[in-house]
């Protein structure tokens, strides 16, 4: 109350909340779900130019989930019964997309299961012998490493050399087998404006106990973040060039193992994924290791099935290693 010159007083003033303030939060919140659900839905109709936007968004489409959360505890702070079940829609396109990738390995496979093991080792690891012996204790049958140099690369055959009596290297990357290896070649899928001596790319025949194995081992160019977007024109055209070549690949059963620097919903990759299997179980963020935030070291297959994939402990690479399971068609 307020007292007048009159000596009379006058009722105070009340604040009161805009009429409907609360329902349009609840709005808010539910159009910002219906947001994140059909950039997830439908992420392929983003484009990507410019700046490969689409890719972009597409390398962390898993943390849309983080995005779905975070609203989900909005509606409930603000008890908003429409951005609730509005968010059901973005929950059920998340679990549809990704759901499956939570679930739990299903145990072991059966008689036809290879294990493989996928790192790269980082040319600057300061200590390539630690990293070889953590890779050879996870018991994988085929073992895949990218940046190898000198004079770490001795390192690697030295310390491999006991478990895996089998391997085949070509420029700087290597596959190390229990089982012999036939026909290993280099995989010409070096860009066109790249200088020549540039070669991350083999092929090798493995005779395994299930039967012949087409291995594939790969590192496609980096790319880069900045503010015109995602530099990838690189790696797209050597992912073309691989997905060629795995087309052409006679031998039935076919494993591709390698740092392809893009997850397996970026579109760059499609050459890769539209014709290979990817992992049915586990996220395994490989990188950075610091901080994985996204999978980037992949094992994809034809013929045969990717199970669980996971990372491993972190080595002195900059990449976490992944291994998984795959079971021959």
């Amino acid at each position: 109350m307020a007292v007048r010159a009159d000596g009379g007083v006058t009722p105070a003033t009340k604040r009161w909340a805009p009429v409907g303030a609360g329902r349009r939060q609840g709005m808010v919140v539910a159009g910002l779900g219906v947001v994140v659900a059909g950039v997830v839905g439908l992420h392929r109709a983003i484009p990507n130019s410019p700046g490969r936007v689409g890719s972009l968004v597409e390398s962390f489409l898993p943390w849309a989930g983080v995005a779905v959360v975070l609203l989900l505890v909005v509606a409930l702070v603000r008890r908003s019964g429409v951005a609730l079940v509005a968010l059901l829609l973005p929950v059920a396109v998340w679990v549809q997309g990704f759901g499956g990738l939570l679930l739990p390995g299903d145990g072991a496979g059966g008689g036809r299961e290879l294990t493989v093991v996928q790192h790269n080792v980082s040319d600057e690891n300061p200590d390539p012998a630690g990293t070889a012996r953590a890779l050879a204790r996870a018991g994988a049958d085929l073992i895949a490493l990218e940046e190898l140099v000198m004079p770490a690369l001795s390192v690697y055959e030295d310390e491999l050399g006991a478990d895996y009596p089998y391997r085949a290297v070509h420029g700087t990357v290597g596959l190390w087998s229990k089982y012999p290896i036939r026909g290993a070649q280099l995989v010409d899928i070096k860009p066109r404006d790249i200088a020549e001596g540039w070669s991350r790319g083999l092929r090798a025949v493995v005779r395994t106990p299930y039967g012949e194995v087409a291995a594939y081992v790969a590192h496609l160019p980096s790319v880069r973040v900045g503010f015109g977007g995602l530099a990838s024109s690189r790696r797209d055209e050597s992912a073309r060039l691989l997905g060629d070549v795995i087309r052409a690949e006679d031998v039935r059963a076919v494993i591709l193992m390698g740092d392809l620097n893009g997850t397996v919903d970026d579109r760059g990759l499609s050459p890769l994924t539209s014709q290979l299997n990817t992992a049915e179980r586990g996220f395994a963020f490989s990188f950075p290791a610091a901080l994985p935030l996204a999978r980037i070291d992949q094992v994809m297959a034809r013929s045969a099935t990717v199970g669980h994939i996971r990372t491993l402990p972190a080595t002195g690479s900059d990449h976490l290693p992944v291994a998984a399971r795959v079971t021959l068609g």
